[in-house]
């Protein structure tokens, strides 16, 4: 039996603040450990200790198994909880903590090593009786053979890499002439990003949902389920949105798919928190997709409908403790729904944000609970994931949670970085999903079309407008040691104020005409509006168009307004008086990171001749790549940047020296 006093928390970020939460609230000590990026970080702050493990990289900190295990002896931590990501699943951390004597909050090893391989996880689940889609799991992984059994499973062929995760090395192959390229590809990308090109194949199971059941183990042979999420809305594989209960699963398959789930965990001899992760097909079947060892980050909303703390769980099993309740004893009451709001730009396909948190305040209504390990001012690196907190929302009823939760995103306040906090809102107000009658296509056959966000509407850029002229207004009056009677007074005859406005690739003429210190006449590419200002702050104001009264967030930052109105966010550029510029990026010959974050190759040397659209540089920032390629023919004059250097937004790259045309 194990006993531990002081917990190091080997993660960052909001599961790092989440597991310190709840050790302190138990009395232990908690360590938390930083990157050179992090050292300011509420994680940091939030724990009794902290200890630097490195540079900013993951490679050089957190996934470093000697330096956490140094930062444990060196505060004399004796326990060690993984959060989720970085080792959490890692077989050899979980074994370097029991050889060092350090009691590692999570499954053994040999159970994370065997559930961390699909295809060995598969084989022993249908050795247990639990339900495995058909498809092949065999030991010879040759091309000929692949093709031969997707061929025997018919199409449509799932083809995944047996060692992958959140959607890398999967391709869902449509027709059998595909076979091969499918498989070659997901192998190729199986081997780039875990090591292995080892993959399985199964059946698509056309329709289905993504259904989690979160199991409990202990070292006395108990094992429990505390009922079933449903974490179906995904874009490319990642979930986006997760609720529990499914509105798919009534009582009686529950309790099927509990009990399958707590045979798959008992196969294993399972210690601790895990999930068993299933899909649901549209005849009430069900079938074993994988199973992960370690905290979900989507656990609190079984949290709020069982009223456990799955934390205090996971260290109560560690110590060597019996399961707190029975499954008898478990209730479920009502329903949670959950967000990930990512720093990530729909406009320009998701891609990961960095920059610094001009405004971050959570929801404070009643029934919303905010996770996050991020506070205003801070800068948001290309370092780690785009995820920087959860919303989670509880009611006694599904469309209670959804309502409650749409109000509660409205009401979250995060300027100074682009978010998904929108596209969210909108997905939780689609037709479709407040039905509750959707599967994994979701946002493929629903809600492609909307993910690039909200159009910007003329009232949303009217404000924006007004409020630039209103601040600069009150800044010459309180200049000139003006009362505010004066504020935008003229002598002659009043003209307005002409301007144009950038939201991404769209531009608006704006003009604004001040009728007294107050109100303006706002006209947006020919409509206008009558606006007033009736309060302003620092971080807000309040105002009335055409009669109907709003209050909105704001932030300004160089030539930029970051604008929260009417539950929408839009980041302006002000170009009235727009610095000179060349060609676009990329259609000069520049190419130009589109993002903080770290060159991963270079494909280019000076001399080479270039083709538009070949890949020139690899940039990688929070977990994503992005290629960058060349918008001209030509030849390359210069290379900027080298494999491994960090850069920032818009930092030169490669410049090509366009090739001469016919005509010239």
């Amino acid at each position: 039996m194990s006993n531990f006093s002081k917990v190091l928390i080997a993660n960052r970020g909001e599961i790092a603040c989440r597991v310190i939460r709840t050790a302190k609230a138990m009395g232990y000590r908690t360590v938390a450990v930083y990157s050179d990026a992090d050292r300011d970080a509420p994680h940091v702050w939030a724990a009794d200790e902290a200890v630097r493990i490195g540079p900013a990289p993951v490679g050089e900190s957190y996934l470093l198994i000697d330096n956490i295990l140094a930062a444990a002896r060196s505060c004399g931590a004796d326990a060690i909880h993984p959060g989720y990501g970085f080792l959490a699943e890692n077989a050899a951390f979980s074994r370097a903590c029991d050889e060092a004597g350090i009691t590692f909050i999570g499954p053994a090893p040999d159970a994370v090593e065997l559930m961390g391989n699909k295809r060995a996880a598969k084989i022993r689940m249908i050795e247990a009786g639990v339900p495995c889609v058909p498809g092949y799991e065999g030991a010879d992984q040759s091309d000929d053979v692949l093709v031969a059994e997707g061929r025997k499973i018919g199409c449509p062929v799932m083809v995944k890499a047996a060692a992958g995760g959140g959607g890398r090395g999967m391709r869902l192959v449509q027709d059998e002439a595909k076979l091969l390229e499918g498989i070659q590809s997901a192998r190729s990308e199986g081997k780039n990003a875990f090591g292995s090109g080892e993959l399985i194949l199964e059946k698509a199971v056309v329709g289905a949902r993504h259904v989690e059941i979160q199991v409990f183990a202990d070292t006395h042979g108990n094992a429990v389920h505390l009922g079933e999420r449903d974490c179906s809305v995904q874009r490319r594989h990642q979930k986006v949105v997760e609720e529990a209960p499914s509105p798919a699963v009534d009582e009686a398959l529950r309790q099927r798919m509990g009990q399958a789930a707590v045979d798959a965990a008992k196969a294993i001899n399972y210690r601790g928190a895990g999930t068993v992760e299933f899909l649901l097909g549209q005849d009430g079947e069900f079938y074993f997709m994988e199973m992960n060892t370690r905290l979900q980050v989507e656990h609190p909303v079984t949290e709020m409908i069982t009223g456990l703390d799955l934390v205090e769980w996971q260290l109560r099993v560690a110590q060597g403790e019996t399961l707190p309740l029975a499954q008898e004893q478990i209730r479920f009451n009502g329903h949670a729904i959950e967000v990930r709001l990512c720093a990530e730009d729909p406009q320009q396909d998701f891609l990961p944000q960095t920059g610094t948190l001009l405004r971050w305040s959570p929801p404070a209504d009643g029934g919303v609970r905010t996770d996050h390990g991020i506070r205003e001012g801070q800068v948001i690196s290309p370092f780690y994931d785009s995820m920087q907190a959860k919303v989670i929302a509880h009611a006694p009823t599904r469309d209670g949670a959804r309502r409650k939760l749409i109000k509660g995103l409205a009401h979250c306040e995060i300027l100074g970085v682009v978010s998904n906090r929108d596209v969210l809102s909108g997905i939780l107000q689609h037709e479709v999903f407040a039905s509750g009658d959707y599967n994994t296509g979701f946002i493929q056959e629903h809600y492609a079309d909307r993910l690039t966000g909200a159009e910007v509407s003329h009232r949303h850029t009217a404000l924006a407008a007004i409020l630039v002229t209103h601040i600069e207004g009150r800044k010459l009056a309180d200049s000139a040691g003006l009362s505010d009677g004066f504020m935008n007074w003229r002598s002659s005859n009043r003209v307005p104020i002409i301007s144009k406005l950038a939201v991404g690739d769209a531009s608006f003429d704006v003009q604004v005409l001040a009728v007294n210190q107050n109100r303006y006449e706002v006209t947006v590419e020919g409509e206008t509006l009558n606006a007033e200002i009736t309060a302003l702050t620092g971080r807000d104001f309040h105002f009335a168009v055409d009669g109907v009264q709003g209050r909105a967030l704001y932030a300004l930052e160089g030539n930029r307004i970051w604008l929260d109105a009417e539950a929408a966010i839009q980041v302006y550029t002000d170009q009235t008086l727009p610095a000179p510029s060349g060609s676009e990026a990329g259609g000069d010959g520049r190419l130009l990171a589109p993002m903080d974050g770290k060159v991963l190759a270079v494909h280019a040397a000076v001399g080479d001749a270039v083709t538009k659209g070949q890949v020139l540089a690899v940039v990688e920032a929070m977990k994503m790549e992005q290629q960058i390629v060349s918008g001209v023919d030509g030849t390359v004059a210069t290379v900027e940047v080298a494999a491994g250097d960090q850069v920032k937004a818009r930092q030169l790259l490669v410049a090509v020296d366009p090739a001469e045309s016919a005509d010239d």
